[in-house]
């Protein structure tokens, strides 16, 4: 062990004689290196790292434990299950979804160890987790129905489709900004990007439709959407359709007005409304064009 001691101050003591040979210009680089025996490389490593950060950065650092102590196996499959399992809310951890500090909480309080903020995210990495943006989901959403939908009615809505020859489409409404914008742009590194525009903002609402196909069909408005906007974008709609429509929409009041049913009663042959489980925007293909 002493030799190992004595090793590493040897190579310290190299390194420093090297830089004050450079600092006072005793040596080039190549000279340096051929007097003590180094690479050229690790000379221009070590003068490198003199100028970043001075003596310090290249005297010998004590090795030790990076991070403190380390969970074993079985903590850790603990730790995968819990995570998979349960919410951090349920653990009684002050937090709405999992993230590298409630990760970090977990394990201190289930077994006493501090890790840091980048031994979690290591762990979490090695256990196939990625950071991902969450999407919003009602509470109140039936499961059982989101399954019937996709197992059961999608399917059967599409062969029916195709027996009547038929097309479908997903309605959905949405907001629009004047100010928004939606697209990154390139820039230099620590110059954003800068548009111009009027400080003078609107706003309009859009209500759109695509077929599952790809075709999409629009109508803005200056206004609220209601069963009348609604009313007039169905006869848009079908207009110059020669194939029927089958439009699938959400449970907005909007699309279940008395003035829509008698339209639809009396257009049956040309459109026809399927309604999605209630609570689950996620199935609605036009929320994703929005």
């Amino acid at each position: 062990m002493q030799k190992k001691r004595g090793s590493k101050d040897v190579q310290e003591a190299v390194r420093l004689k090297d830089v004050s040979y450079l600092n006072k210009s005793l040596a080039t680089q190549k000279q340096a290196a051929q007097m003590f025996g180094l690479s050229i490389r690790s000379v221009n490593r070590i003068w490198a790292s003199y100028k970043t950060g001075g003596a310090g950065a290249v005297e010998s650092k004590k090795r030790g434990v990076r991070s403190g102590k380390k969970i074993n196996g079985q903590q850790a499959a603990e730790v995968r299950r819990l995570i998979k399992d349960k919410m951090p809310d349920q653990l009684k951890l002050p937090f709405g979804l999992w993230t590298r500090e409630a990760v970090q909480q977990l394990i201190l309080d289930h077994y006493g160890i501090t890790l840091s903020r980048w031994q979690v995210v290591r762990y979490l990495k090695s256990w196939g987790y990625t950071p991902q943006k969450p999407i919003s989901k009602a509470f109140e959403q039936n499961p059982i129905r989101v399954k019937e939908w996709l197992d059961e009615e999608y399917p059967a809505l599409k062969k029916w489709a195709i027996k009547e020859n038929a097309t479908i489409y997903f309605e959905d409404e949405v907001g629009m900004r004047s100010n928004h914008e939606a697209e990154k742009r390139y820039s230099p590194k620590g110059h954003t990007p800068v548009i111009t525009r009027t400080g003078q903002r609107f706003s309009l609402n859009m209500v759109s439709a695509i077929s599952n196909k790809g075709h999409v069909e629009f109508m803005i408005l200056d206004g609220t959407f209601n069963g009348k906007v609604f009313l007039e974008f169905l006869m848009q709609l079908i207009k110059h359709k020669k194939q029927k429509i089958f439009l699938v929409v959400d449970g907005h009041t909007a699309h279940k007005t008395n003035e829509v049913k008698a339209y639809l009663d009396e257009n049956f042959d040309q459109i026809e409304l399927c309604f999605l489980p209630p609570y689950s925007p996620a199935l609605n293909a036009q929320a994703y064009v929005n």
